[in-house]
């Protein structure tokens, strides 16, 4: 039997980006050749795409963990690794993601409306692109960016033009059966109906769906029975419809006080329900009781302002006058809306005084350096290897890092900490002055591709190499 689910937490993990690859390029009579270190391919993302055909979260109730494929290393003789597969997650239309502190991230309406839940990482550079005018032969490269993971909260919110609403057994379930080609199981106990059923209409040129939302009850909005769970699935139709039961056998009830306690209800629920349009649908009046309990109450409906209408499911009465009343909100209703303007992509660039990073110190002592391209070179560096981390030194420096630290009082020792407290990189400082590519020589040269120089090629290096400083801080990054 199909389980309906309509709210889990997903797992997604995005793929991780290849490591760079150091290499050499080799061939007889010429061992030397130069770098020829491909870079690494970036990892999937992991992305939710809104698919019409997917009605239900069951898959990810079953397999809430999902990763991306990881970019591919790259390889000598300038060979780029593979990028990974994008992990496309079909999601119902409706869909609300939310991260575990239940900010809205995204709200999916629409068929094709995509999010992006997991970010790839990007692959690392290899030696052939970190080579430079006084870099001439890197010894090392850059390793990929771990993919992003994040737990996020899948809710849906079922997409409609008209809800019905009433208490269990009112005849929700019979009446979108009748109205529409909707096939919902029906039977004569309460909370028959646990899941909402879903129905399109037809009356005349205007089509809509019907959303039959499960039977609620008082204390609904509180949590009660399956209240919080289908109050939800109300918030995006566009007109409620009170079905009330005009042939119910327990005492203490009547139709207008059912339409009080379901009124009441949506009003403490809030999300703006109250400001929908509402008619009154009297159901079952093909019982004799159930055809005088109407005309009774149907006058006092009406001076409340509502609009009534009385039907008889079984007997398929008042169904022509209900479906073409409910095409007339439901067109009014759209009319009403305001028309989505195309998409647009806005962009923003950073502020010129934005250095990108933060230096604080803590009271521990340690001075905690937070920023996007900080966090991101410590991953991309190989510590293992002295060159890397002197190029890891000479964009710290060139970013301002080491000016910030000198501010904010850091003296040769300290303790110095990149990144978060839970995955740090921590360092003893040991400040410099200056890059050490300018103090320690031309860091990763090999002299021995070097050929003496005439002044007008050493003047061209130098202009090189105040580009590639610029490109370095800019970090491949036009903002």
């Amino acid at each position: 039997m199909t389980t309906f689910v309509d709210r889990v937490e997903l797992h997604a993990a995005a793929g991780n980006g290849g490591h760079g690859c150091a290499s050499v390029h080799r061939e007889k009579f010429k061992p030397l050749g130069g770098p020829d270190g491909g870079n690494g391919g970036r990892g999937g993302d992991v992305i939710l795409v809104v698919d019409q055909d997917v009605t239900t979260l069951l898959d990810y109730h079953h397999s809430p963990h999902r990763k991306a494929t990881n970019g591919q290393p790259g390889a000598g003789d300038n060979r780029s690794g593979k990028d990974g597969q994008d992990l496309v997650l079909p999601v119902p239309d409706g869909t609300v993601v939310l991260d575990k502190e239940g900010n809205v991230l995204a709200d999916l309406v629409g068929q094709g409306t995509t999010f992006v839940a997991g970010q790839g990482g990007r692959g690392g550079l290899g030696n052939a692109a970190l080579a430079s005018a006084r870099r001439k032969a890197p010894g090392f490269a850059l390793l990929g960016v771990p993919g992003e993971e994040r737990d996020v909260v899948l809710e849906l919110k079922t997409v409609a033009d008209v809800a019905l609403v009433g208490y269990p057994s009112a005849g929700k379930s019979s009446l979108i059966s009748v109205l529409s080609a909707a096939k919902p199981k029906i039977a004569d106990y309460p909370f028959t109906t646990l899941v909402p059923n879903l129905g399109v209409v037809t009356a005349g040129s205007t089509v809509y769906t019907v959303a039959d939302v499960p039977g609620l009850i008082p204390g609904a909005s509180q949590g009660r029975g399956l209240g919080l769970e289908f109050l939800r699935h109300v918030e995006r139709c566009s007109v409620l419809v009170h079905v009330l039961d005009t042939a119910t056998l327990e005492s203490d009830r009547d139709p207008v006080s059912d339409l009080d306690v379901i009124e009441a209800e949506l009003r403490e629920y809030g999300a703006g329900l109250e400001n929908r349009p509402r008619i009154v649908v009297l159901n079952k009046i093909d019982v004799p009781d159930g055809q005088d309990l109407a005309d009774l109450v149907r006058p006092d409906l009406e001076e409340r302002g509502y609009r009534v209408f009385e039907v008889s499911a079984v007997a398929h009465k008042g169904l022509k006058e209900l479906s073409f009343g409910l095409a007339e909100l439901v067109g009014a209703a759209r009319a009403a809306k305001p028309k989505e303007e195309a998409t647009r992509i806005v962009i923003r660039p950073k502020a010129v005084d934005d250095s990108g990073f933060t230096v604080k110190r803590e009271e521990d002592g340690i001075y905690r350096v937070r920023g996007e391209k900080p966090e991101r070179w410590i991953r991309q560096t190989d510590f293992n290897n002295d060159e890397a981390v002197g190029y890891l030194a000479d964009r710290l420096s060139r970013l301002g890092v080491e000016d910030e630290l000198m501010k904010a009082g850091a003296r040769n020792g300290d303790g110095v900490a990149i990144g978060p407290e839970e995955n740090a990189v921590v360092f003893d400082w040991e400040p410099t002055m200056m890059a050490g590519a300018e103090m320690l020589g031309r860091r990763g040269e090999d002299h021995r591709l070097e050929a003496p120089r005439p002044a007008a090629q050493r003047r061209r290096d130098r202009e090189a190499e105040r580009d590639e400083a610029q490109r370095e801080y800019d970090d491949f990054n036009p903002f």
